[in-house]
């Protein structure tokens, strides 16, 4: 049997808190509740107690519980906490080390597992702020479930809906059963390459690298044996990631092969389509000889699709990334069959608006064969664990 310490914060939807202890007593682990004040304002901490079985928390200064220092004892006895609905604020508090009640006191003492299931109104949720705070806590491992899109309370619809009770208890699942990928080998391409002109111009795509290196992070997270093959970008290495540096498609490619067999392929590179056919060893000057300068180009190596139609040491899922101006949803089906890969991750857009380069936030839809997963605008690293879990029910559901 697990613990599970359930912090309910204020919000219209801390009533679904109690089906999700239901749910949790259901499979046989035990629930414990703290409640912030505002969340006592939506619902009665009486009606926790008694789905529960187990006493509310409410107060930090409660002298009963902390002579006994009740903050630490909550977060040391639980081997996950999970905090349903989780408001901006409360986001900010955990974020910023802000410990002003019962719940961030709690927070800021925790040594164990955090799962976030946040609710909010749309506009709250796409606040800088906010997306800074959760980039924050999510690079300090703390896990998110949500939010969904759908009708709030206050009448606008979007992102911002608390996740499902279902999707909140799956991710628990998930949580408390660390190590889902453990013996699987991964490989990740990741960031832009460069294909060189001369010594010091290159033809390039716009490529930040942040969604590659979130996916290589979260699948060593899982407990795959990962190897990230990146182009040239200005972030940092995933930890305990193989990090294999390259600059052009060629050595990408190459890279990819000398890395092979492993059980997941997962090409999220921004890989450069030509190259030039012949570089020139000095820079071309400006002159007005070459006013007008003509470069002939050829293609590169499709490294995805070569990877996915090998008769030997293909992986057995293969995921491709697409990136299109327009028609995202026909040019990544068209892709996910001229390729031969599993799955296709298209992304760029949300909303009409480009968001992908550079940015934290992507909106991608996942399409396999016979199915479109419309996940919506998340964080990157959001988009990474995601995907990591629908490659452990991948295989999970093969065996």
């Amino acid at each position: 049997m697990k613990k599970i310490l359930l912090i309910v914060t204020g919000g219209i939807a801390a009533y679904r808190a109690l089906d999700l202890i239901r749910e949790i007593k259901r499979s046989g682990d035990d629930v414990t509740c703290v409640m912030t004040k505002s969340a006592c304002q939506f619902v009665q901490p009486i009606s926790f107690a008694t789905l529960s079985k187990n006493q509310v928390y409410t107060e930090l200064f409660d002298l009963n519980n902390e002579s006994e220092i009740g903050h630490i004892n909550l977060s040391r006895e639980s081997d996950l906490i999970v905090i349903a609905p989780a408001t901006a604020n409360t986001i900010y508090k955990i974020a910023n080390g802000v410990a002003d009640d019962l719940a961030s006191t709690i927070m800021l003492a925790s040594n164990k597992p955090v799962l976030i299931a946040p609710s909010m109104n749309i506009k709250m949720w796409e606040n800088p702020n906010t997306v800074k705070n959760v980039i924050k806590l999510k690079d300090q491992g703390i896990n998110f479930v949500g939010p969904n899109k759908g009708e709030m309370a206050c009448g606008e619809t979007g992102y911002g809906k608390m996740a499902t009770v279902k999707e909140i208890k799956q991710e628990i699942d998930y949580l408390l059963k660390p190590g889902l990928l453990t013996g699987k080998k991964a490989l990740v391409t990741s960031g832009p390459t460069i294909e060189k002109i001369d010594p010091v111009r290159f033809l390039s795509n716009n490529s930040s690298g942040k969604q590659g290196h979130a996916i290589a992070n979260a699948l060593r997270k899982y407990g795959a044996e990962t190897t990230l093959v990146s182009g040239p970008v200005n972030i940092k290495d995933p930890e305990h990631v193989n990090v294999k540096k390259i600059n052009s498609a060629d050595e990408m490619l190459d890279e990819c092969k000398k890395n092979l067999p492993v059980d997941i392929a997962v090409f999220a590179a921004a890989v450069s389509d030509w190259k030039c056919t012949e570089q020139s060893n000095i820079k071309i000057k400006k002159t007005d000889e070459n006013e007008n300068l003509n470069l002939n180009f050829q293609q590169n190596t499709d490294i995805l699709k070569e990877i996915s139609t090998l008769n030997k040491n293909r992986p057995e899922l293969v995921i491709g990334f697409s990136l299109e101006t327009d028609n995202l949803s026909t040019a990544a089906k068209n892709k996910l069959a001229d390729k031969s890969c599993d799955w296709i991750v298209a992304n760029g857009h949300h909303n009409g608006e480009e968001i992908v380069f550079n940015s934290d936030m992507n909106s991608v839809k996942v399409l396999e064969k016979d199915k479109v997963e419309n996940w919506g605008l998340l964080t990157k690293s959001d988009i990474a664990d995601k995907l990591c879990i629908k490659i452990s029910k991948f295989f999970n559901e093969a065996i």
